[in-house]
C-alpha cells in the first residue's frame, strides 16, 4: 500500500513538473519569437533537421504513458507544427508505441501497475469490463475507435486479459486514425477559432 501511495505521488509530481515545463518551453518560445506566428514555428522545427519529428513522438510515447502533459495539447501541437497530414502521422506512431508499452508493462506486471498509474474510482468504473470476457475485445475495440473513454486505461486493462500482442496491436492500429482525426482536428479548429478571435477584438 505505501508503495501505491509513493508510486502516484512520483506521477503526480512528474505531471505537474511536465506542466510547469510545458509552460515555460511556451514562455521562451513567445520571448524568442518562435510561437507568434506558424511560419516561425514550423522553421524552427525545419531547422531541427530529423531530430524534430523524433523529439515529438518521443514526447508523445512518454505523455501516452505517463501524462506529464495533457494528451490535447500534445495531439494539436503536432498539427499545428508539422502540418495536417505529418501531425497526424507523427502523434499516430507516437501514440501507438505508447499504447502498446502500456500493454506490454500491464501484461508483466499486472493490477498493481495499473493501481498505481490512476485513480481508484477511474479504476473501478472500468475493471468491471473484466467480467466481460466474451465481450471485452469487442467494448475494447470500440472505446479506441471512438474517442470517449480514457484509451490509455483501458490499453492497460487489455493487458490484464488474455488477448494477444497481435490483437491487441490490430486494434490499435486501425482504431486510432479515426479517433485521433478526429479529436486532432477539431480542437486544432477550435485552437484557430480562439486565436483569430483573440487577434481581432483583443
Amino acid at each position: 500500500m505505501n508503495e501505491k501511495i509513493i508510486s502516484k505521488k512520483v506521477l503526480r509530481l512528474i505531471s505537474i513538473l511536465g506542466i510547469v515545463a510545458t509552460i515555460l518551453a511556451i514562455i521562451y518560445g513567445y520571448q524568442k519569437g518562435i510561437f507568434t506566428s506558424t511560419d516561425r514555428l514550423q522553421a524552427a522545427v525545419k531547422e531541427a533537421g530529423i531530430w524534430g519529428p523524433l523529439l515529438f513522438i518521443g514526447i508523445q510515447i512518454v505523455q501516452v504513458v505517463v501524462p506529464i502533459i495533457p494528451g490535447g495539447i500534445t495531439c494539436v501541437a503536432g498539427v499545428v507544427i508539422f502540418g495536417p497530414l505529418e501531425g497526424f502521422l507523427y502523434n499516430y506512431i507516437g501514440i501507438v508505441i505508447g499504447s502498446i508499452i502500456n500493454f506490454a508493462l500491464a501484461r508483466s506486471y499486472g493490477q498493481t501497475f495499473i493501481r498505481s498509474m490512476v485513480s481508484e474510482k477511474l479504476y473501478e468504473k472500468y475493471i468491471g469490463w473484466l467480467s466481460e470476457r466474451e465481450r471485452f475485445d469487442k467494448l475494447f475495440a470500440l472505446a479506441i475507435f471512438f474517442p470517449v473513454a480514457p484509451d490509455d486505461f483501458l490499453c492497460m486493462l487489455a493487458g490484464l486479459t488474455k488477448m494477444t500482442y497481435k490483437k491487441f496491436t490490430t486494434i490499435i492500429l486501425l482504431g486510432k486514425p479515426a479517433a485521433l482525426m478526429a479529436y486532432s482536428f477539431s480542437l486544432t479548429a477550435v485552437l484557430q477559432f480562439v486565436t483569430r478571435y483573440v487577434t481581432r477584438y483583443l
